[in-house]
């Protein structure tokens, strides 16, 4: 079960409480120590994780390898860094996480809603898609500007990296530093960090 008043206190303020919801529900998990890694269409298998140490230890180990999502609302991890050393501990404190992973989804909600017009329903519904796929429309939308974005932005927790920033090009690029380049368009989220994937062996993956 999830925590409402957790939810309330820590989601971003640009959704609305009623969208904040739904999201949760359709793509929310209840432990915040959860961590999804995927090569491709298949599941990496990791051994159980029991504290937030040992949760980021495999969040940096395979981020930049693979797909890598965490926490309460699976928040895609390489997005928005350069390097793996920037990656903080806030991923898998499940306030933190709820607050990022709903302000990233508030910005793909718009635009997939910016898209639809008046068709909210079918629109949080691709919204929702466009999340777990990164891609919306052929578009990559984690690394999109935001069509709706507050002037006002609210606080984020230490370590967060503002998606909506002038700096962030279409494809997320940075101009104060070279980014993660992305070297898989199936792979939106996956930083550019040059690994040998040869030693995930067959074993290790299902």
């Amino acid at each position: 079960m999830f925590d409402a008043a957790l939810i309330q206190q820590c989601a971003d303020p640009s959704l609305p409480p009623a969208i904040v919801e739904r999201f949760i529900t359709e793509v929310g998990v209840p432990d915040p120590l959860a961590v999804d890694v995927r090569v491709g269409n298949r599941v990496v298998l990791i051994p159980p994780v029991r504290t937030r140490d040992e949760a980021m230890a495999v969040v940096r180990q395979y981020v930049g390898r693979a797909i890598v999502r965490v926490g309460v609302t699976q928040y895609p991890a390489g997005v928005g860094i350069a390097d793996a050393s920037e990656l903080f501990d806030d991923l898998v404190d499940a306030c933190a996480n709820i607050s990022m992973g709903t302000a990233l989804f508030g910005k793909v909600y718009r635009i997939v809603t910016r898209w639809y017009g008046a068709e909210p329903d079918e629109a949080f519904e691709d919204a929702v898609l466009a999340w777990r796929s990164g891609f919306f429309e052929g578009r990559a939308v984690f690394h999109e500007s935001d069509p709706g974005a507050s002037r006002s932005r609210p606080m984020q927790p230490p370590g967060y990296v503002d998606q909506d920033d002038a700096t962030l090009g279409t494809h997320g690029d940075i101009a104060r530093r070279q980014p993660m380049a992305h070297h898989d368009d199936e792979d939106p989220d996956k930083a550019g960090i040059r690994i040998d994937l040869s030693r995930i062996g067959s074993g290790e993956l299902e």
